[in-house]
Formats: C-alpha cells, structure tokens, sequence
C-alpha cells in the first residue's frame, strides 16, 4: 500500500485509459479501464484475468488457456480434402469451388474456437469514484485505491493455479459470477455482430450455486467439455480475502492434472503463501535478463511487453496463441477463434524468448509442437499423402487444422518455419539431450516430407507444385504461384542447410550426404538487381503488405547477412530500399516490429528506434496490447482497426533486444545497433547462440565493461567493442572491430573492461 503514496503524484497527469509511467517499472492506469481490451492484464501461463471497469462495477474476465469448443471442422476429412484436389482445381481455373469447401467454412462455423471462462463483478458504488489504479510489473500485481481509503491487490499466482484478490478498508465485498453470454440472455448483441456472438456455439448458461463464500459457476460445452469456476472469500473487520479457480474437465479424458476444484482455502496465511512465492517466481523471472536504454517509450514498452511473456509463457501451458490468457470479454468469439496461427504469429511471439534468457518458457512452444507430432504427421499423410512432417497453418488447441486461406493454412513448408524454434532452443542453449531427441528428428521429418512433396523438372531441379507468400493476393487464386516462391524457397534451403549443421554435429556422415544432395537440387533465391528479394520469380515486391514473407532470407532465418559478402550486402540494402520505397499503407503493427528486427540486423540503429517507436505509439492500445492497426491516425497504415494480437508485442521486444547483442552466425556484436544518441546504455545477462550470457555497459557513447559466461564452454567469437585495442591474457592485441577470439571453459565467465 506504501507504494501508493510514493507515486500518487503521477496520477493527476493522468488521463482516463491512458496509463502513465514512472521509473520503478510501475504502470499508473489513473482510472480502472472502461473496456476489456485496454484492462489491466495479469498471468501465469494457463490463467488469466483482464481488470476493468464495466456499468460502474470492477469487473475481472476470467480465462484458461485450454478452454477450447474442440468441434471439428466438418470439412476437413472429406473426400476433397486433399492438395492434389486442390491442384487440380487449380490447374483447371475453378478455383472458387476450392474457396466454398475449405476457406468459407473457418469464417461461416463458430467453431473449433477458443472460449472464455466467466466474469467477476464487484459492486464499487460505496467506496467513491476516481479510483487509482497501477500495475506492479515487478511483482505481477493489480493495485487499486479509492479516495476514501479502500484498497485492493489482485494476483495471479505465478507458481500457482489460483488468481487471488485482497480488499482493505472495504466492508464485505461480495462477488457476482457474470457467465458469458453463451445463451443470449446476459447480453444483446447489435444486429451487425449478431454473426460473432457466442450464442451461436449453442450452449446452454450453466449452473450457478452459491452459498455465504462461495460461488460456483459450471458451465457444459461442446464433446464432453465441462469446466467450473469457483470463488471463495472470507473476511474479518474491513478485510475481505478471496481467490478463484478455474477447472475443466472433459469425458473420456485423462483429468489428473486438472485442479480440485475444492482445494484452495481463501484465509490470510494462504493468501500471503501464495503472494510470497508468486513474487519470488516474478523475481527470478526479472533476474533473468534485463536492458537499460535512454529512450523512455522503448524501454517501458520493453518492460511492459517482456512483463506479458511472463504472463502467458510456459514449460507446460500451451504455447502463446493470438491473444493467449486474454480471452474477449464483449459477448463475441475471440478475433480468429483466438487460435494458433502459424504462419507468422505463433512465431514472432517467441523471438524475444531466446535472447532475453527465458528458454524455460519457450520450451513451452516446442514441447507442444512434439506432443501432437503424431497428429501432425497424420495430417501430413492425408493431406499431402507424403510420410514426415508438416503442420496446419492454423490449428486448435489440439493441433488439429482448421481451415482458412488455405495457401496459408495448408501451407507447403509451415513445419520448417517452426523447425526454426527447434533450431534456435538448440543453437541457445547447447542441449544435446534436445537435439538428439526433439530438434534433429524434427527437422529430419520436416526434410523427409519436402523431399516427397517437391517435383523434379526436366534439368533435375526442385521445386514445389504449388508455393504461396503470406499473404499476398490474400486468398484468391492468384495467391498460388507455379513457382516456388522465396518465403517457401527460404525456408526450404534453411531447413537442408540447417539439417547438415547438425547432423554434422551428430557425427551423422550418412544424413549430411542426404541433405547436401537434397540442398544443391533447389534452387537460389530470384534477386533482382532493382528490387532486391522477389515474391517469386518474375514477380517484385512493389505494393506495400503487411507480411514481409518474401524477406524470410533477411530476417528470420538470415540467410543473407547485412555483414556478408559484397552480394549479400546488395540484396539486403536493395531489399529493405525496396520496401521502404512500396510503403506503410498496408502495414500492421507487427510489421513495424519485424522492420526493427530486420534494421537492427542492418546495424541501423535509429531506423530500428524509429520504428519501435511507431509501433509502440500508434499500434498499441493504453495497456501495451498490440492492436494491428494505426490508432493514433499517424499515417503509419490504412489500417485503422484494433483486433487485439500478441505476436508483435514480443516482436518488438526481441528488436530491441537485437539492437543491444546479437550473437548469431557465430559471432558475438555488443551494441550492434544503438543509435548516435543513446550514451548511457547497458544490459544484463542477454543470451547468444553458443549457450553465451553477455552482459555489457556504455557510458558516455563508449563501451566501458563487456562480461562473457560460457555455460558450455568453446570458442567465443566477439566483434572488439571498444574504443580501443584490447590486449588479451595471452598478449594477443586486438584492434577495434576486429575479432576477439576466446577460448572458455564451461561455466567460466570474462570481462573486458
């Protein structure tokens, strides 16, 4: 509560849902958020609850990341329900017939679709109004205080299950359960998004029982799917004590590691058990890494966008779908059915996990991915008729494919894009355990199948029957090019030459023969003197889109380097020319976070910067969630809508991050991207590819202190950083911007200072 009294003087230049910040990585809200998508957000992976205010009450929207309306798609399976159907629908230019059977139905069926929880609703009429509110990113806590002396703290317990709250100076505060709006009754829907209601999943409202502490709310969904929502408080004096649970069990499934739903007692002690060790869970979390730059709006994005990842991150949740713990709380199906979009989302939200320490967390995405490997190869023998792997481009939580644009959802090489993930877990962290037994086998599978699928022409080349480039020409027949496209081709060639590297280091002489053959029967990327990176051959990027597919090469898989050879050099600075020269107009806000990723790897520093800065500014809501579109009527897009997503929010954090180290192609750049006027700058324990954990400081425009710990041990490649030359222990001089060659030890650490 103290903490309210350090900061109440920033709330008066607040204005109502526009946050204020200050330097203790606090978020002063001013006001309680008046609507779902700008409430304040809290997490633990599988848990979440969005705090707002709604008709003059304090409403918490409760979700669970697994709570899913699993109804298959009842186009998917049938006898059309093949890519050489599909190609010959192509081939013959009737292709609207393939529109009707796999695109129509994603937009036309409310499910398969991710579903919300419940409501809690607290009546605030007699504690007053203009009420205070900030967000504690250290801590993972919700903070609120109303003039009269009513206090609040709401938490999700970070090492826990259960979300917990805490009124003081209150009275009896007494919840309400709010269901959503599954049986129409709880809300009216205007005519217009009648369409989008969660009526239409056809549920009917669950039972509610109450007694004098507790509520439970059980709702039955589709297949045997049934989950409960209890809450239960106590209160002595002018305290009131409560937390909630949310449990979900589905017939004919193991439910073992579901929560008893009886099992957490609301009382003080458990209350503070509960806060101590979700704090030291947010600490050791915060420990990890952290960075330091002079540009406020970057670096508080930066705290706020990392503060989420802890939210919605981890070992043993699903991985981080379109809007993850933050389910809509407005009577609608979440925007897409909140699903896993894999060709790009689920992706770039996960950048930011590898170099910012947090491989823990990310392993979430990858131990998801191997769980259902057995219906992702089953997919890819009936769609494809090929053995290996591919992956839907859209799926349910489950793994299972949905449909949609199905260049995109049924698209060729979407396993190689989250091969990446495997390779980049690998490349960070040195685990040969999960090398051996999870990133070479996928992408093994995933080379095996593209070996099958690809075609041979008549001079012995490779290529796709049909290629796509997200999303250009969106879902029309045009979408489908002959061939190959540079996405497809990028993605192709990384996951061969990736394949070679570590079957290399596996001692697999007999794999590298296979893969090497199979890399030399592709083709180069088609480059055009002009425009740098074509879509495909014959076809420039020369109107602006949202989706920089057919950049693959420059950032993420980094085929070309900025720092490469004079040709290299060419094709990004002609590239990235290119783009800038098409313009905005049809960007969204995670195409400024994928620009910075991609100026930052040009060692482009304020360019970088400068596009942070608009993504933050202009395509994120008051509470940091990206939006897509230009909210501030900058000019930045022609898109001015706001479905909310969160894979740029963690594609701008990874920029920044890019902007401070960047230890890929096996050597490490300290400061690789700053901008001229940065000169106090510093960061902690940011990690490299090679297992590395580099933290380094610049004062006054130059780098004064660079530390090096070699968890595995090797050889460290780093770019002099200094001023001037570096002598090392062996008398070895080193002049600026040459190479420091470093042979370490396992978990020995070196300082240049």
């Amino acid at each position: 509560i103290v903490l309210f009294f350090i900061i109440i003087h920033l709330f008066y230049s607040c204005k109502r849902d526009k946050p204020c910040q200050d330097s203790n990585d606090i978020v002063v809200f001013g006001s309680l958020p008046l609507s779902w998508d700008k409430a304040v957000p809290l997490g633990n992976g599988m848990t979440g609850v969005l705090v707002w205010k709604k008709d003059g009450k304090l409403r918490l929207s409760l979700d669970r990341a697994d709570l899913w309306d699993l109804r298959p798609m009842g186009n998917i399976g049938c006898e059309e329900w093949s890519f050489n159907w599909v190609y010959k629908q192509w081939e013959s230019n009737n292709y609207s017939v393939v529109q009707e059977r796999f695109d129509a139905p994603y937009e036309a069926l409310p499910a398969p679709s991710k579903i919300p929880a419940a409501a809690v609703e607290f009546d605030i009429s007699a504690l007053g109004d203009g009420e205070n509110v900030i967000l504690d990113i250290d801590n993972g806590i919700c903070l609120i205080k109303w003039p009269g002396g009513a206090t609040m703290q709401v938490f999700v317990d970070a090492s826990g299950e259960a979300g917990w709250y805490r009124f003081g100076n209150a009275g009896s505060m007494i919840p309400v359960i709010i269901p959503p709006a599954y049986s129409g009754e709880e809300i009216k829907v205007k005519a217009d998004m009648a369409f989008n209601s969660l009526t239409r999943l056809g549920y009917k409202t669950g039972t509610i029982e109450r007694n004098s502490h507790h509520i439970t709310y059980t709702q039955e969904g589709w297949g045997g799917l049934k989950y409960s929502v209890r809450i239960a408080w106590c209160g002595s004096g002018r305290e009131c004590t409560g937390n909630w649970i949310i449990d979900k069990r589905v017939t004919g499934e193991n439910n073992a590691n579901n929560t008893d739903i009886k099992a957490i007692k609301p009382n003080k002690y458990q209350y503070n058990k509960a806060l101590k060790n979700h704090v030291k869970w947010w600490s050791n979390f915060w420990a990890a890494s952290s960075v330091s730059v002079p540009d406020t709006v970057l670096m508080r994005q930066w705290q706020l966008d990392m503060y989420k990842f802890g939210c919605v991150a981890r070992e043993d949740t699903p991985p981080v779908s379109l809007q993850a713990v933050w389910t809509a709380d407005n009577g609608m199906l979440p925007p897409w059915k909140g699903d896993f979009h894999h060709d790009l989302n689920t992706e770039l939200s996960y950048w930011s996990s590898y170099s910012s320490n947090h491989i823990d967390l990310a392993s979430g995405y990858t131990n998801w991915l191997w769980k259902n490997r057995d219906t992702f190869k089953r997919y890819t023998n009936d769609y494809f008729g090929c053995s290996g792997i591919n992956v839907p481009g859209v799926t349910t939580l489950t793994g299972e494919p949905m449909g949609g644009w199905i260049q995109y959802s049924f698209g060729p090489t979407v396993s190689s894009w989250l091969a990446h993930h495997f390779y980049l877990q690998w490349k960070y962290s040195l685990d040969t355990v999960f090398l051996r037994e999870k990133a070479y086998p996928w992408i093994c599978e995933t080379a095996q199948y593209i070996e099958e699928f690809s075609v041979k022409d008549n001079s012995g080349m490779r290529r796709l029957p049909l290629s796509s480039s997200p999303e250009f020409n969106d879902n029309r027949r045009e979408a489908w090019f002959a061939s190959t496209t540079n996405f497809d081709l990028a993605l192709i060639r990384w996951t061969y030459m990736a394949a070679i590297e570590l079957a290399g280091v596996l001692q697999k002489d007999s794999d590298m023969l296979r893969w090497k053959r199979d890399l030399d029967e592709w083709p180069d990327l088609a480059v055009d003197d002009n425009y740098g990176l074509l879509i495909a051959p014959g076809l420039p990027y020369s109107e602006s889109h949202r989706h920089f597919s057919h950049l693959m090469a420059l950032f993420p898989l980094e085929l070309i380097s900025a720092d490469g050879t004079a040709r290299e050099k060419e094709i990004f600075s002609t590239s990235v020319r290119n783009l800038e020269k098409a313009g905005c107009d049809y960007w969204t806000g995670y195409s400024y976070a994928w620009l910075a990723n991609i100026y930052a790897r040009a060692g482009n520093g304020e360019e970088a910067a400068k596009a942070l800065r608009i993504f933050s500014r202009c395509f994120c809501l008051s509470n940091s969630f990206h939006v897509n579109g230009d909210q501030c009527d900058g000019g930045f897009s022609r898109f001015t809508y706001k479905p909310f997503t969160l894979e740029g929010n963690f594609a701008a954090a990874a920029a920044l991050q890019a902007m401070l180290l960047q230890g890929d192609n096996g050597v490490v750049k300290v400061f690789p991207a700053v901008p001229h006027d940065w000169k106090e700058v510093s960061f902690e324990s940011l990690r490299a590819e090679g297992a590395l954990l580099v933290s380094a400081v610049m004062k006054d425009g130059s780098v004064i202190k660079v530390i090096l710990t070699a968890e595995k041990g090797g050889i460290v490649r780093m770019i002099n950083p200094f001023s001037k030359d570096v002598t090392l222990n062996d008398g070895t001089v080193v002049p600026v911007c040459d190479t420091i060659v470093l042979k370490t030890k396992p978990g020995e650490s070196y300082v240049f200072d």
